[in-house]
């Protein structure tokens, strides 16, 4: 496949798969222990594809938007656009496309109500896992399955301690995302794990850094983790695919 193609090709599925993100985002922004929702603002049931869970982000009664479909769109697009510049035709492209929407609507999600719900979390680490052997058995892969799938373990486990020793400073979602994110930066090596989590921690102290000075925040103030460790996951493929590595 060309350049061009490839471009193509891969703005299209970001545009067409965030068009998918703002609905899901709405049901799943809820407080925990609270039902996902099942009406648009105005009330009305949502109905559609595999349960009302698929669809416009729009509800097609009353037009009241779920979220902004706009920015969903712009922001998928972006991040495959990247993940494509990054990995090229590697095998593994196919699997990161697959898995970016589904981190965006988390990233979205934990931004709108601080949560990483497992409905999410855990069907991403397992995705992850699936897509990657896929990804290992195709001539051209650009890293390690078994890699992949150990760097999981220790970055969950390490979240797991940091949970542990602060869990108000790290939630146990932040945790089972670590399942997939170590097994993204793991594919690529030990390298890419330790540099993309740098990236995350310090893509977070600077956020809440500049909330203080802003004074809309302090030293207590809760942070939406999960962006910023698929932003340093984002960080880290690309910099491997372009031969950081």
């Amino acid at each position: 496949m060309g350049v061009t193609a490839l471009v193509a090709a891969v703005a299209l599925w970001g545009a067409a798969t965030g068009l998918l993100v703002p609905r899901v985002v709405y049901r799943l922004s809820v407080e925990p222990d609270s039902p996902w929702r099942s009406s648009c603002p105005s009330g009305h049931p949502l109905t559609g594809p595999a349960r009302g869970w698929l669809g416009r982000a729009t509800c097609p009664r009353c037009t009241a938007a779920f979220a902004p479909a706009g920015a969903a769109v712009l922001l998928t697009t972006l991040v495959c656009l990247a993940l494509g510049a990054g990995v090229g035709g590697r095998p593994e492209l196919f699997a990161w496309l697959l898995l970016a929407p589904l981190t965006v609507l988390l990233c979205l999600v934990d931004a709108a109500v601080h949560r990483l719900p497992d409905v999410l979390t855990l069907p991403l680490a397992a995705a992850t896992a699936v897509t990657l052997g896929a990804a290992s058995l195709v001539p051209g892969a650009g890293g390690s399955w078994r890699r992949a799938l150990l760097g999981g373990l220790v970055l969950g486990g390490c979240y797991g301690l940091l949970h542990l020793v602060n869990p108000r400073g790290m939630g146990f979602g932040d945790v089972k995302l670590a399942l997939a994110v170590g097994q993204v930066l793991g594919w690529y090596g030990w390298p890419v794990l330790f540099a993309g989590t740098l990236a995350a921690f310090l893509a977070g102290a600077v956020h809440g850094l500049a909330l203080m000075v802003l004074r809309r925040g302090d030293r207590t103030t809760p942070i939406p983790f999960g962006p910023f460790m698929a932003g340093g996951a984002l960080v880290g493929v690309v910099y491997a695919g372009l031969g950081g590595v």
